[in-house]
C-alpha cells in the first residue's frame, strides 16, 4: 500500500475498512470532549459494549437460581469453561482439547512448569530471552530455586547484541545448540513486551526439541495479536492473559494450551484439583485423582463465571471476525504508524539541517526499535525519542493520546485492528509532531 500523511487518506482507508463497524462496538475513553487516541490495547484492551449484558446475564441467573445456576443458568456454570475450547482454539491455532481457560497468566505458568520443568542433574537449565516481562523472570527464578538451583547458573538469557534492541534469531538457535546437553526447558515470550519483537516460535520449538528440551511460550502479547499455529508448530505448552488484545477486562481469566502429545498421561506430574478430575466420576467424591484426558486436567478450581462472562463477550467477537481478517488489517495499520513516524523524522531532519546539525539521534529523533519486517512484529511499535524523556510522553497524554511508557525511554503504541482506525494513527502523528 502507498501511504499518505493526510487526513483525507486516513479517512478514505477507514471508509473501505471491512472491519470499520467493530469500532462502534467498544467504549473509548473521552478526553477534551472527544474520543482519546487509544493506542495501548497491548496493555489493556477496550471494553466491548456487549460485556455489560454478558455479565448482567450471569448476575441475573445467580439472583434467579442461586446454586441451581450451575445447572439451569442460560449458560450452566458447571460446564461454563467448556464454551471456550473451540473458539479460543481458533485464536491460537490449537485443537479444542488442547485448550482450557482458567486462573491468571503467571499462576498458569507456574502450574505448567510443575509438569514441564522436570530438572535432572544433567538437564536443569532454562533458556529464555533477556529482558522478559518481570513476571516471567520471577516465575523462572523461583522455579529453579524451588528445585535447589542457582538462577545465575540455571537460567540462560539470550540478549540483543551490543548497540541493538532486538535479539537475533540465529543467536537464540546458537544458544540452544551450545547448551543442548543441559537445557531442560525453553520458555520465551512469543512477543517481547518491550520492543514488540515477534520470535520465530516454530523454529525455536524445532530447535528445542532437537536439543531434547521442552518448549513453552508466554503469549501475553501474542494471543489475539498474531496468527498462531501452536498445534502445528508442535509447541509443548503456552499460556496467556486475556485483558490485552483479547479485551476481556482488567485481571481477567487466563488461557492455557497443552499439546495433544502431552495429554491423557495420568502419570504426568501436576498439582491436582477437583475440577481437573474425570468428569464422569467427579461427584463420587472419591480419593485418588483421575485426570481428564484433555487440557482440563490442569484446571484446579471451578470457573470464575463473572470474569469468564466478560471473556465470553470478547471471544464471541473474535470468533465472528476471525484472525485472518484481524492480521490483515493489523499489518496495514501498523505499517501506517511506521510510515507516519518516518514522515515526522523527515520533518525533524529538515529542522536539524537549518540548525547545521547532522546527528540524527539528537533531540527529537524517533527511533523505531520494533523490527521493520512485518513477520517479526504484530500491532506494536516501540519508539525511543532521543534526547527526550517522559516529558514527551506526558505531553502526548495531555493532548489526548493514551499510549504506554516503559522505562527508561520507550513509548509503546499498539494500533489494534478490531477498534483502532487509520484516523487514530494520523491524529497520533499530528499530536506527536506538535509535542516535538
Amino acid at each position: 500500500m502507498k501511504y499518505e500523511n493526510t487526513l483525507e487518506f486516513a479517512k478514505q482507508q477507514d471508509i473501505i475498512d471491512p472491519l470499520k463497524g467493530y469500532r462502534s462496538k467498544f467504549y473509548f475513553p473521552m478526553m477534551h470532549g472527544r474520543e482519546a487516541v487509544y493506542l495501548t490495547g497491548n496493555s489493556l484492551g477496550l471494553q466491548p459494549k456487549a460485556t455489560q449484558d454478558y455479565v448482567l446475564n450471569e448476575l441475573e441467573d445467580w439472583a434467579t437460581f442461586g446454586v441451581e445456576g450451575h445447572f439451569h443458568a442460560r449458560k450452566p456454570w458447571l460446564s461454563y469453561h467448556e464454551q471456550f475450547a473451540e473458539p479460543v482454539a481458533k485464536i491460537v491455532g490449537a485443537k479444542p482439547d488442547e485448550i482450557v481457560v482458567m486462573n491468571q497468566l503467571t499462576v498458569n505458568l507456574h502450574l505448567l512448569m510443575v509438569s514441564f520443568y522436570r530438572p535432572s542433574k544433567v538437564r536443569y537449565k532454562i533458556l529464555c530471552e533477556a529482558k522478559a516481562f518481570p513476571s516471567d523472570q520471577y516465575a523462572l527464578e523461583s522455579q529453579v530455586k524451588f528445585h535447589g538451583y542457582d538462577p545465575k547458573d540455571a537460567i540462560i538469557e539470550v540478549a540483543p547484541r551490543e548497540g541493538e534492541y532486538c535479539i537475533r534469531h540465529e543467536d537464540i538457535l546458537e544458544a540452544i545448540e551450545k547448551n543442548k546437553n543441559s537445557i531442560a526447558l525453553i520458555m520465551i515470550g512469543g512477543v517481547n513486551y518491550y520492543n514488540g519483537q515477534v520470535f520465530d516460535m516454530k523454529a525455536i520449538t524445532e530447535a528445542g526439541h532437537k536439543a531434547g528440551a521442552i518448549v513453552g511460550f508466554d503469549l501475553a502479547h501474542a494471543a489475539g495479536n498474531l496468527k498462531l499455529q501452536l498445534h502445528n508448530w508442535n509447541v509443548d505448552f503456552a499460556c496467556w492473559c486475556t485483558y490485552k488484545y483479547l479485551n476481556s477486562g482488567p485481571g481477567s481469566v487466563g488461557g492455557v494450551f497443552i499439546h495433544q502429545h502431552n495429554l491423557n498421561k495420568p502419570d504426568t506430574a501436576r498439582f491436582a484439583g477437583w475440577w481437573g478430575h474425570d468428569k464422569a466420576s467427579r461427584f463420587k467424591m472419591e480419593k485418588s485423582f483421575v485426570p481428564m484426558p484433555t487440557a482440563e486436567a490442569w484446571q484446579m478450581s471451578n470457573a470464575p463465571v463473572l470474569s469468564m462472562a466478560a471473556h465470553s463477550a470478547a471471544v464471541d467477537m473474535f470468533d465472528e471476525v476471525g484472525m485472518d481478517a484481524l492480521v490483515t488489517k493489523a499489518e496495514m495499520l501498523t505499517g501506517y504508524l511506521e510510515f507516519i513516524i518516518d514522515e515526522i523524522n523527515k520533518t525533524q531532519d529538515s529542522i536539524r539541517k537549518t540548525q547545521d546539525t547532522s546527528d540524527k539521534k539528537q533531540d527529537g529523533f524517533l527511533e523505531i526499535i520494533t523490527p521493520r519486517d512485518k513477520k517479526q512484529r504484530g500491532c506494536q511499535i516501540s519508539i525511543v525519542a532521543h534526547g527526550r524523556g517522559k516529558d514527551l510522553f506526558n505531553k502526548l497524554t495531555q493532548a489526548g493520546v493514551i499510549a504506554d511508557w516503559r522505562e527508561p525511554n520507550v513509548i509503546r503504541c499498539a494500533p489494534v485492528p478490531l477498534y483502532n482506525s487509520f484516523e487514530d494513527v494520523f491524529r497520533f502523528g499530528e499530536i506527536l509532531k506538535s509535542a516535538l
